[in-house]
């Protein structure tokens, strides 16, 4: 089965929640690099959220902002876009989709977003053979629709931080599996819509024990954190309390 679909209880045995670590695991390596990712498969975490970018010779790379940070690159500002990737990594050891999935290989769920539209087809292309462990989701959920029609099979997920009226209708439009939602706006009622829909609920960006537990009473199918150690262990704590 697709990451995010219907196979998403497997890794309950460890939490009733899958636990994805936002960019690895962040607070103990540098977002986005090989070394914050081991962490977080070393952690036990049942997935990865890394951001994409695109450089100007179509190279699929792991980074959150569009520019490069000025620390990063002695003062200037480049966008990531007007780059290639020998430019690149001129500057910094920014890795390629290519690498992180070669290095993720399937030990956990990949959930990858898009930020750069014009990434979508290579991204797409690069999942074919690992859609079991494999899936993109965007704020932009016409690259979410355009991922749909490349690839059917793959699981698409949308990005929001509000409270739509429609929501099903958000995920049929997108053709989306997962609704990643701002986990201020999710209440139970909103799971119940998701769920009703045939989806499934992903909450960000969630720092808190105290919030994690109460989203994982709501029904939430995975919490993306910064701090995913904690969680793992707050949230094991509490399920291991309710038998």
């Amino acid at each position: 089965m697709a990451a995010g679909g219907s196979d998403a209880g497997m890794t309950r045995g460890e939490t009733p929640v899958e636990i994805v670590a936002h960019r690895g695991a962040n607070r103990e390596a540098p977002e986005n690099t090989l070394p914050a990712f081991r962490r977080a498969i070393e952690m036990g975490v049942q997935g990865i959220e890394p951001d994409v970018q695109y450089t100007r010779d179509d190279v699929p790379v792991v980074h959150h902002d569009p520019a490069m940070a000025p620390r990063d690159v002695g003062g200037a500002r480049p966008s990531i876009s007007s780059l290639t990737l020998s430019e690149l990594r001129g500057m910094s050891d920014v890795p390629t989709l290519d690498e992180v999935l070669d290095f993720v290989n399937g030990r956990c769920r990949l959930y990858i977003e898009i930020k750069a539209s014009e990434a979508v087809a290579a991204v797409v292309e690069r999942l074919a053979e690992r859609r079991s462990w494999c899936a993109v989701h965007s704020f932009d959920h016409r690259a979410v629709a355009q991922a749909h029609t490349l690839d059917p099979r793959l699981s698409c997920g949308i990005l929001l931080v509000s409270y739509l009226v429609d929501i099903a209708g958000a995920m049929r439009n997108a053709h989306a599996h997962d609704v990643w939602q701002n986990h201020g706006y999710v209440d139970r009622a909103l799971v119940d819509a998701v769920h009703s829909a045939g989806g499934r609920v992903v909450a960000w960006t969630v720092n808190d024990v105290t919030r994690a537990r109460e989203l994982a009473e709501m029904g939430v199918d995975a919490i993306c954190s910064d701090v995913p150690n904690e969680l793992l262990i707050g949230v094991r704590r509490q399920e291991a309390g309710d038998r």
